[in-house]
């Protein structure tokens, strides 16, 4: 306790109380003089002395620290009052930087004034003077600014409306023109598929024709056929030729009978490609009527082998008797009647009601291609007599010339009698013999020659003389005649095929080929604007050689495409490269191969010319191709090559890859 007062007493204190305590220990220690009572009291007096004055200086030092922290808490209070007022300041200035920055379209940082304090509030002072100086109240001048905000604010909102009107308008123009271009591209894109349509349609006509010439033509070339003579030949430019005058051409439904099961199927095939490439009505309804006819054939095929031929027969021959010399409006009668029996809901043999009607329908596609073969046979008649007219015509021209000549003939004989070489005129003749048409050859048509002797040199009868007088003088002159060969016996092994008639084979063969999905005839030739003139004309006539081309086409799928379109949406199609045939089985120096070199022409870089050239005795060809870079990789189907005498010349294009580095592999096509 002592110890404590001890310690909160002061410095002072603490110091007399040394002192004393010094001078106690110096005086001399008397124990009467001083009992235990008066120590005591001495004792209980300094205590609250030192009481009295801890409890004095404790009082003085609690006013102090209340008066502290009074001084403190205000000093807090104004401290938080001055920043709770800077925060409000701070929080009302962003609010209204915010209300400018949303009403007007530019920032402090990016504006075209370069001022870095536009998002602040501008503070005009002159005017504020102005006003003070007019003697304008401050309520009336902050109303009026107000105001001036005010109508400032609903411009910026009207500019706003404005600008994002103006920017809708943008948009839907936009979209607009997008449709717009892909309506037209969908529209030449439509133009193009009916192109190509056309195109291939043309193609399986011309191969028909080409079947019927050689005599291996099929049952859907005899059916093409019928459609040729469908609408009368009026143009002079279609020629017809004697091979499809000299075929009898039955009824379009009658050449079912010769064919057999395989064959019934594959005419089937056939017309559906023909349907899916007609676009003329008569085509078509013809087209469909045999479609409806062969569909029952490969029905009853299928019915005789389930239920046996002659079963099958006797179904066939009674309804055949039944629907037998009846007419089509008849048959249309018919079909009302047992489509009304059926639907009816009598008691009835449903199967047999069903079947009659299919056959009914059957009869009436018939009907319908009988009313169109007597069309057909009409107009063959027709072009039949109009080439006998044209057949007399010429041989009359012909007559008429001959009998003209000849007496033109008779009159200089009359009128001036020659002379021989003695000044004594010749004796004339009493009498001319008529003249006859047998005394003049006959006249050659030259397309019913055979390929080989049209290929032969045409040589006039001086030519032939002064040839055969050289090989005279030639073997008088020599010293050693050969021995004649021997004709080969029939034991011994026939001749190799020549080269001719290995390149007209693999010209057939090629030419039979079906073109791919993706590739196209391409058999326009380009006029070289230099003609060559050959060293060898007078020897061989010049000639051009056969060909049979083709180009691949497909999809390009580059960074424009692959954003554009889709599989759905495909681009245009573009040409990714070329196969060219051309046939030489005649070349006079075999040992020589053809060859071919690309010429550019100035101010055109889309396309050049591929130019062909070979000898003797075939001219120069040149073809007009895309100019892009070849792939010249085997792998990539490249080829280069002259067999039996056919010049192969196949490439494609190098591709434009994607930015990723791969193509799409659904769309990715290799020929090779």
């Amino acid at each position: 306790m002592a110890g404590r007062r001890s310690r909160s007493a002061s410095p002072h204190e603490r110091d007399e109380r040394r002192i004393r305590d010094r001078s106690r220990e110096r005086r001399p220690r008397h124990d009467d003089y001083d009992s235990d009572d008066r120590r005591k009291r001495r004792r209980d007096s300094r205590s609250k002395s030192r009481d009295k004055e801890e409890g004095s200086s404790r009082r003085r030092h609690r006013s102090r620290s209340r008066d502290n922290d009074k001084k403190k808490r205000k000093r807090d209070k104004s401290e938080e009052r001055k920043l709770r007022k800077a925060e409000k300041k701070r929080m009302r200035e962003e609010e209204e930087a915010r209300q400018v920055a949303e009403l007007s379209v530019y920032s402090a940082t990016d504006n075209p004034f370069h001022d870095t304090n536009l998002g602040q509030q501008f503070r005009w002072h002159k005017k504020n003077e102005k006003e003070r100086k007019q003697g304008m109240s401050i309520a009336e001048a902050q109303r009026k600014d107000a105001i001036r905000r005010q109508e400032a604010k609903e411009e910026l909102e009207r500019l706003n409306k404005r600008r994002a009107e103006r920017e809708a308008e943008q948009r839907l123009r936009e979209e607009e023109e997008i449709r717009m271009q892909r309506l037209a591209e969908s529209a030449q894109m439509a133009d193009w598929l009916s192109k190509e349509e056309d195109f291939q349609l043309d193609q399986e006509r011309t191969r028909a024709a080409i079947r019927i010439k050689e005599k291996r033509a099929k049952a859907i070339d005899f059916l093409a056929l019928n459609l040729r003579y469908v609408n009368p030949i009026t143009d002079e430019k279609e020629e017809v030729d004697d091979e499809e005058l000299e075929i009898d051409l039955d009824e379009p439904y009658n050449i079912l009978d010769s064919l057999a099961p395989q064959q019934v199927e594959e005419l089937h095939t056939d017309i559906e490609r023909y349907l899916r490439l007609e676009t003329s009505d008569v085509n078509i309804d013809f087209w469909t009527n045999m479609m409806v006819v062969v569909k029952d054939g490969v029905d009853r095929i299928r019915q005789s082998t389930k239920l046996g031929q002659e079963a099958a027969a006797a179904v066939e021959a009674d309804i055949t008797a039944l629907l037998r010399g009846k007419t089509y409006d008849h048959l249309v009668v018919l079909q009302k009647q047992i489509q009304t029996k059926l639907g009816s809901g009598e008691p009835i043999d449903a199967e047999y009601w069903e079947n009659l009607l299919k056959k009914v329908i059957v009869w009436k596609a018939k009907a319908k291609l009988k009313t169109l073969h007597e069309v057909v046979v009409r107009n063959r008649l027709e072009q039949l007599r109009k080439r006998q007219r044209d057949e007399a015509l010429q041989a009359q021209e012909e007559l008429l010339a001959g009998v003209a000549k000849s007496a033109a003939r008779g009159d200089r004989q009359n009128v001036m009698p020659e002379v021989d070489g003695s000044g004594q005129e010749a004796v004339l003749p009493e009498e001319v013999e008529p003249y006859d048409r047998s005394m003049s050859p006959a006249l050659l048509d030259i397309r019913k020659l055979p390929y080989e002797e049209r290929q032969i040199d045409i040589v006039t009868e001086i030519e032939e003389l002064r040839s055969l007088m050289q090989q005279r003088r030639a073997v008088a002159a020599s010293r050693f005649i050969p021995k004649a060969q021997q004709a080969p016996t029939e034991t011994e092994v026939p001749e190799a095929p020549s080269n001719a008639d290995l390149a007209e084979a693999l010209y057939r063969a090629e030419a039979e080929r079906e073109l791919d999905e993706e590739e196209e005839l391409f058999n326009v030739e380009e006029n070289i604007s230099h003609p060559t003139s050959y060293n060898w004309e007078d020897k061989w006539r010049p000639r051009k050689p056969r060909y049979f081309n083709r180009v691949h086409t497909g999809y390009e799928w580059n960074k424009y495409n692959q954003t554009h379109y889709d599989t759905d949406n495909p681009p245009p199609k573009v040409v990714q490269g070329y196969k060219f045939n051309i046939f030489y089985p005649d070349l006079i120096d075999k040992s020589k191969a053809p060859t071919y070199k690309i010429i550019k022409e100035p101010g055109n870089d889309e396309t050049v010319l591929l130019h062909f050239m070979a000898g003797p005795p075939y001219e120069d060809i040149a073809f007009r191709i895309v100019n892009r870079e070849w792939e010249f990789s085997h792998k990539r189907g490249f080829r280069s090559s002259f067999d039996r005498g056919c010049l192969s010349l196949w490439f494609n294009f190098r591709r434009n890859v994607s930015p990723a580095g791969s193509f799409d592999k659904r769309l990715q096509i290799s020929w090779y």
